[in-house]
């Protein structure tokens, strides 16, 4: 019997992923030229199927990098001169501003207790900052940052280019893309597709920062994959290297039936999903929320610390054919991490919930 992965990233497979997955064998996509016609109509779709499902305007471009960690250090060499400034609230936004300090950026940070969230009006960016660098949903802790939170942060900021990591979360996020200068997720989370591709949408005011910084002599935008050759050759929906070509097709295909769906249903079926796990975990005896304000929980990854070792839940749960994550890092042990993505139902999220109500305290 399969299991089900409540994990979060590598997940549970999109339920159409295999059909779409025989379908590119029979059609010989693994050998296809990234050069060829085929391949541009596969780009052209998959980014037509992304525009539609979270409104990602003209001006904007979509490009595909081997992960999202890889859009870290492409967005820090294209679109950062001297100062960056990262929200750190968790393991992955701590990375963020890690590559920065790697790169001999002079990075910024304000950081909060794992676990804890952010509000626009507590934010101080500093002046001289080039990139506001924003965690939307940090993988780690569980904690998101409201939309609207970030949207004022870039408005009252708005000389300044603004990052938002949305790996764990896209589609779900209502992200202005009239506001948001460049963004990035990665497909093995809510996408529910295997690891081993990342997708960075940037605007032309990214672009224009490349661009002169390329110009500096004592400046590098990176060898590989900048900012400038991407877009280059995005105008023909072709890539400067060879490109994951399967996972940019499945990538479109489920995307297309994402928006069978309706992004706005999509969302929805989330939320409800997230109020079911979010009142189970408040009221169980097991477990508790690790995001103390509920308006910081992310509705997509449900963070829930245990008064037993996560390794137990894990196991009790395995025998269900269900499985969950554990915490992350020193979280290891005292947390469980419950992905809420699309490929997962509310029937199966609640054959879940029963399961854990057998564990005894």
């Amino acid at each position: 019997m399969k299991q089900v992965y409540f994990t979060a990233g590598p997940a549970e497979m999109y339920p159409t992923f295999e059909q779409h997955l025989r379908t590119a064998v029979e059609n010989q996509l693994g050998s296809i030229s990234h050069r060829s016609q085929k391949f541009r109509d596969i780009y052209k779709f998959t980014v037509e199927q992304l525009r539609a499902l979270m409104n990602i305007p003209e001006s904007h471009a979509i490009f595909f990098t081997g992960s999202a960690s890889e859009v870290w250090e492409r967005i820090l060499l294209n679109c950062v001169e001297h100062e960056s400034f990262h929200l750190v609230n968790g393991s992955f936004s701590k990375k963020f501003y890690e590559y920065g300090v790697s790169l001999r950026k002079f990075a910024h940070k304000q950081e909060k207790p794992f676990g804890e969230g952010f509000d626009y009006g507590e934010v101080e960016v500093p002046e001289y900052a080039e990139v506001i660098c924003v965690t939307q949903n940090e993988t780690s802790s569980g904690v998101q940052m409201r939309e609207p939170d970030i949207h004022k942060l870039k408005r009252s900021n708005s000389k300044k280019l603004i990052a938002v990591d949305m790996v764990s979360s896209a589609p779900y996020p209502e992200l202005d893309f009239g506001v948001i200068d460049t963004a990035f997720f990665s497909v093995q989370k809510a996408f529910g597709l295997p690891a081993g591709l990342g997708v960075w949408i940037a605007n032309d005011k990214c672009l224009t920062k490349s661009e002169r910084l390329n110009k500096y002599d004592d400046i590098t935008i990176g060898a590989h994959h900048n900012l400038p050759a991407l877009w280059k050759n995005f105008k023909t929906y072709e890539t400067p290297a060879t490109p994951n070509v399967l996972g940019i097709y499945l990538l479109g295909k489920i995307a297309e039936d994402l928006n069978a769906i309706g992004a706005d249903v999509v969302r929805k079926q989330t939320e409800e999903k997230y109020k079911v796990l979010n009142k189970y975990v408040e009221t169980s005896n097991v477990f508790s929320p690790a995001v103390a304000e509920e308006r910081h929980r992310s509705r997509t990854v449900v963070v829930a610390n245990t008064s037993k070792s996560s390794a137990e839940v894990i196991a009790e749960v395995k025998k269900a054919n269900m499985v969950v994550g554990s915490g992350y890092g020193p979280f290891k042990d005292s947390q469980i991490r419950i992905a809420n993505f699309p490929a997962v139902s509310l029937e199966q999220v609640e054959l879940l919930i029963e399961e854990l109500k057998k564990l005894k305290n």
